[in-house]
């Protein structure tokens, strides 16, 4: 069992390192930028929620907000998407929900991911019989614990650890790890 584990992990870093090899090709001048993130991901021009939901990744992951990634901040990304541990994914996942950076989420940027996510997950295969909003009151019912209309870190980390429906959608889970896998190196 503890090899399966290892070679588990080998696959993880053997992939890392394959995506690394296509930075470096795709960026010599070391620095990622959103067109070249999105060709590198194939992500096509005609899907406005993939392209958004792919903007607001790209943004998340660059932390010092020069609007490039550069080789350090696009091994960290792909360190959480492909090995990051379920703290880590919902502490990024509130990072992609805080747009305004505060340290609160209000419903405004809850109900943008949340329409973003809704167009992707569930337009296509009518996964879910409710709407954005109503996602989205649900989310704060569920959460914001001092009713104030805002949820903080750890409102936000504590609800999601209680409630299964609620850590499905809190942690963006897309299935970035296969979506990253699938689609990373399709350049055109």
């Amino acid at each position: 069992m503890g090899q399966e584990v290892s070679q588990s992990e080998e696959m993880d870093l053997a992939q890392i390192q394959d995506l690394c090899i296509i930075f470096l090709k795709e960026c010599p001048s070391g620095a990622l930028h959103l067109h070249e993130f999105k060709r590198i991901f194939g992500v096509p021009s005609s899907s406005e929620e993939e392209s958004l939901y792919i903007e607001t990744l790209f943004h998340s992951f660059d932390t010092n907000q020069d609007n490039a990634l550069d080789f350090i901040e696009y091994v960290a990304a792909l360190n959480l998407i492909l090995r990051g541990n379920i703290e880590d994914r919902l502490k990024w996942s509130f990072k992609l929900y805080d747009k305004d950076g505060n340290g609160r989420l209000d419903r405004h940027e809850v109900k943008h991911i949340i329409r973003i996510l809704h167009k992707i997950k569930f337009q296509k295969t009518n996964a879910s019989s409710m709407t954005p909003s109503q996602i989205c009151d649900r989310i704060f019912e569920l959460v914001d614990q001092n009713a104030d209309g805002q949820i903080t870190l750890s409102e936000f980390m504590e609800g999601a650890q209680k409630d299964e429906w609620l850590m499905n959608l809190l942690k963006l889970d897309v299935d970035a790890k296969g979506w990253v896998i699938q689609n990373c190196g399709k350049t055109s």
